[in-house]
């Protein structure tokens, strides 16, 4: 009986009825068959050996005719090679009758998302039908430790065949496409997390995990394990058993009275540390904060596993509260689009999870570059970009094709709606086209790096933003973005959303409000800035340049407020952080202007520890990644104890020994690097080579300052520096007088960076006089 090939389309991600066609469905029944060994599931991250056995249908392949296997856009895995067979990912093909076969391999030779392409051509000679072609993945015959498998897990890998049988570059997509799974490794990491911030009394949840080396949350965990708190609560238990097979625990119905800095920690049944908590406060507040991602692709459209996949890990294995699904709109059907609208809708759950309905606007940077946008509600028209990978071209008046004409057609339907331009394969172009009521806060941070940038450029067009950090993931890791090993160059963040309750309604006031900020790594911190002045001034929640009236009046101003006709020539401006890990800095910054650096040691507190840390971008588009390679070496002393910054990327080499680090390293606008504790604190020489940066440093110089080596391209350089040998500062507090600029917006707001190597921006406060 023939395939129903519209059933199989839709089963597969982006083949689904209505997608530009990348492949042909003539008599695909009779093409051939396709066999995947073993079909067992394989580990993330794993070297294996996978064989894919075509078996020729009814035309056989004819002379120069072939196959073409594809794996998707975000992929990881391992890249094919055909020379060395000692090597990893080594590839071979052979046919049943010795046809000669030639294989090749273009990452984008494909259609979108299925573009890694490897080709098996038969280049002498034909197959008949009930012939073979067998394509072994790594191939161990030659030495091989096998194929580097995905970083990530998968409940239906596939590796998509299509033959082109009768030789005219027409490729028929073969039914009963077999798919594996892809399991988590081992635990190499443990994470227990709660909420930052709660009432005295008011329950709250702790979620516990172990991840493996690639972040992959794990169901390898077993046994008994103990819990305690650093003040008492309600419902904790003592004790634990894992369960079987379960890849996170939540505790629910806990309950602590007022306190600073609660933290819990998980023990193993011996009482060995495991690890802790973020700490959690609980204090009277009229607004709590929300974690979200409001940033993520399912397998629908460019990234991994089914929506409703996507939507299950941020609740259950982040633990995060809030997130929006962003498939690239270019490849979103109104089937989809339905779709799509039903999971939000069915998954949203006020006061547990909050699930935003939206899309990605992905224009070409020339015509505005990318925006999220999030709708309140379903049953909202989806404005494209373009249709480059959709057949209907049905009602071309719902198309937006540049982003004003996106901010003209969300304008005109008159409901509310929020846009956050960012940086992705394209990034945002603020000079092109900005809209004052529409966007409200601008992605610094994601999967694909950290675009301080980009809030700059928005200060440069006057916008009025907050900033939002999240993941953009398209591994199916939305809320906990570990990047894999692929050309993502950090691990994804989140948005705090400083809300009064977890709906829909609060949620989206708080984000319209600016009131939130960004952390990356996934950090639960607190944040928490506000500005006083001596004369009040009128408070506005949409930008005055819009033309409405004020608000209210105040002379104290929160995360996001604007203040406008500020007559005050100063202000004084505090501050505060509590996190799970040391503050390093805090810096102060009015606009693009760094006001303040703030330690919370003095400089007489330094140690024997030091930090060498690389970081910046090639520049602003898709191959912004530099590649850090080379040794930092120390001459006439030794150290102990170096640890890596950062190092998602950890297929990347990272060696060291008493005198000597030798790394790769990828940075995509954020920082990376290496801690270590020398042996003399004031001896000796550090050689830097980095390729990009090359430099000799006095051990003795190195001191409170950063010391600069730039390195061209976007931000760019080396920094390297001292700390004290221990600093407990995971909680500051501090306050400061600036003065007001004359003319220009005063854009208040701090970036913190914490030991551990992750970050936080506020939303800036904006005093216009």
């Amino acid at each position: 009986m023939p395939h129903d090939l519209s059933t199989l389309h839709h089963s597969i991600p982006g083949a689904h009825p209505g997608h530009v066609a990348h492949h042909s469905d003539y008599r695909a029944e009779e093409i051939g068959t396709v066999v995947l060994r073993p079909a067992a599931p394989v580990e993330a991250g794993a070297y294996v050996s996978l064989e894919i056995e075509f078996t020729a249908g009814r035309f056989g392949i004819d002379d120069t005719g072939s196959l073409r296997i594809c794996s998707r856009i975000i992929s990881d895995l391992g890249r094919p090679q055909f020379t060395d067979p000692a090597a990893p990912n080594y590839v071979t093909a052979t046919a049943s009758n010795g046809a000669v076969l030639r294989l090749s391999f273009d990452p984008k030779l494909a259609m979108r998302p299925w573009s890694r392409t490897l080709t098996v051509a038969v280049e002498r000679g034909f197959l008949s039908p009930g012939e073979t072609i067998t394509i072994r993945f790594g191939d161990r015959s030659g030495g091989s430790p096998g194929l580097r498998m995905q970083t990530y897990c998968e409940e239906a890998f596939r590796l998509l065949v299509m033959a082109d049988v009768f030789a005219t570059s027409n490729w028929a997509l073969l039914p009963d496409q077999p798919a594996l799974r892809v399991i988590p490794g081992a635990p190499a990491s443990w994470k227990a997390i709660v909420p930052t911030l709660r009432r005295p009394g008011e329950p709250f949840a702790l979620l516990l995990r172990a991840d493996d080396i690639w972040g992959n949350p794990t169901d390898r965990v077993s046994g008994s394990f103990r819990l305690s708190a650093s003040v008492p609560v309600s419902g904790l238990p003592d004790r634990i058993t894992w369960p079987e097979g379960a890849r996170a625990v939540r505790i629910d119905d806990l309950r602590a009275e007022a306190t600073e800095g609660l933290t819990i920690a998980w023990q193993a049944e011996d009482g060995a540390p495991i690890c802790a908590s973020n700490p959690i406060r609980l204090t009277p507040a009229a607004r709590l904060p929300f974690w979200a991602d409001l940033h993520g692709q399912s397998g629908e459209t460019v990234g991994t596993n089914p929506i409703r996949h996507y939507a299950a890990y941020a609740r259950d294995l982040a633990g995060v509260d809030v997130i929006c699904h962003q498939g690239n709109d270019f490849q979103i059907t109104d089937s989809v689009w339905a779709d799509f609208n039903t999971a939000t809708a069915g998954i949203d759950e006020p006061g547990r999870f909050v699930f935003f309905p939206g899309y990605e606007w992905s224009g070409n940077t020339a015509l505005g570059g990318d925006r999220n946008v999030l709708y309140p509600e379903e049953g909202r028209p989806i404005r494209r970009s373009s249709r480059a990978l959709i057949e209907d071209t049905a009602l071309p008046e719902t198309d937006a094709l540049d982003a004003r004409a996106l901010h003209a057609a969300l304008r005109a339907d008159g409901r509310p709606t929020l846009l956050f331009p960012h940086v992705g394969g394209r990034y945002a172009n603020l000079h092109f086209a900005h809209d004052r009521m529409l966007e409200r806060a601008v992605e610094v941070h994601s999967d694909w790096g950290t675009f301080d940038w980009l809030l700059e450029d928005a200060f440069a067009v006057g916008a009025r933003v907050g900033v939002v950090a999240n993941s953009d993931g398209h591994k199916g890791r939305q809320g906990a973005s570990h990047p894999g090993a692929s050309q993502f160059g950090s691990y994804g963040g989140l948005t705090c959303i400083l809300a009064e309750e977890l709906t829909r309604a609060s949620v989206f006031e708080a984000l319209h409000r600016r009131r939130h900020y960004a952390t990356t790594a996934a950090a639960r911190v607190l944040v928490d800035v506000s500005a006083t002045l001596a004369t009040p001034a009128a408070l506005y929640i949409d930008d005055p340049a819009l033309g409405g009236a004020p608000d209210g009046s105040t002379a104290v101003a929160g995360m996001g407020d604007i203040l406008a006709g500020v007559r005050d020539e100063a202000a004084d401006f505090a501050a505060e952080v509590a996190a799970a890990s040391p503050v390093e800095r805090i810096e102060i910054r009015n606009r693009t202007e760094l006001l303040d650096v703030w330690r919370p040691y003095a400089e007489a507190d330094l140690g024997r520890r030091i930090r060498v840390v690389w970081e910046g971008s090639e520049y602003r588009g898709r191959g912004r990644e530099t590649f850090w390679n080379g040794s930092v070496s120390l001459a006439e002393n030794s150290w102990s104890g170096v640890a890596p910054i950062n190092r998602w990327n950890v297929d990347k080499p990272f060696e060291a020994d008493a005198g000597s680090v030798r790394f790769g390293s990828v940075t995509t606008g954020g920082f990376a690097g290496f801690e270590a504790v020398l042996d003399d604190p004031r001896a000796g020489t550090l050689r830097i080579d980095t390729g990009l940066v090359k430099a000799e440093l006095d051990v003795s110089r190195i001191g409170f300052e950063d010391i600069v080596l730039e390195g061209g391209g976007l931000g760019r350089r080396v920094r390297v520096y001292r700390l004290p040998d221990i600093n407990p500062h995971k909680t500051a507090r501090l306050q400061r007088r600036v003065a007001l600029r004359q003319v220009e917006d005063n854009a208040l707001y701090i970036r913190t960076t914490m030991e551990d190597g992750s970050v936080a921006w506020s939303s800036p406060i904006y005093l216009i006089r």
